[in-house]
C-alpha cells in the first residue's frame, strides 16, 4: 500500500490525538467528513492503523521500575525460539519483546512495581524461560524520549 500526503496527515493527527472526532480530523485535513471516514477505515483495514490506546503514566499506576533485558538463548532452532516467544508473550510485566541481532537474541522491556518486585520476577520467571543461556538487565534511570509516535513521512528516513 502506498500512502499519500493526506493519509500521512491523518496518521500524524491520530497519533497525536486518537480521540478526535472524525469531523475535527476532516476539518484539520481540509476535507469533508465522509471521505475522511472512508480513508481512516481503509487505513484500519490495511492494518496501517492497528488500534487505538490510552497512553498511561506507568508511575501513577504503580510501575516505578522499567528494565530492558538482553536475553541470549541456548539453541537457535526455530522451535526453541518460537517456544521462548510464546512464553514471553504471555508475561504481563513484559510490555515489549524484540528479536534482535548482535550479541543477544531478544530484548525485553519489563516493568515492575519496584526493584524487589523486578528481582523476584527476573529470578522466578525470566531465568526460568525455556532455553535461557544468559540475561543482562539494564535499568532505566530516566526516560528521555519514550515512544509517543512514529514519524510519518512521504519518503524514507532522512
Amino acid at each position: 500500500m502506498t500512502l499519500n500526503a493526506i493519509d500521512m496527515k491523518i496518521l500524524t493527527l491520530l497519533q497525536n490525538d486518537a480521540r478526535m472526532t472524525n469531523q475535527t480530523l476532516a476539518d484539520d485535513i481540509g476535507m469533508s467528513a465522509s471521505p475522511c471516514w472512508r480513508r481512516v477505515r481503509k487505513l484500519e483495514e490495511d492494518e496501517v492503523i492497528q488500534g487505538y490506546r490510552a497512553v498511561l503514566n506507568r508511575r501513577k499506576i504503580g510501575l516505578g521500575v522499567m528494565v530492558f533485558v538482553r536475553v541470549s538463548i541456548d539453541s537457535h532452532s526455530e522451535n526453541e525460539a518460537r517456544k521462548f516467544e510464546e512464553e514471553v508473550t504471555a508475561l504481563e510485566n513484559v510490555v515489549a519483546c524484540y528479536s534482535v541481532g548482535g550479541d543477544a537474541d531478544f530484548l525485553l522491556q519489563v516493568v515492575a512495581r519496584d526493584l524487589d518486585s523486578y528481582a523476584d520476577f527476573a529470578m522466578a520467571v525470566i531465568r526460568r524461560l525455556p532455553g535461557i543461556k544468559e540475561m543482562q538487565s539494564m535499568f532505566v534511570l530516566k526516560e528521555i524520549k519514550p515512544l509517543a509516535s512514529y514519524p510519518v513521512r512521504t519518503q524514507g528516513p532522512a
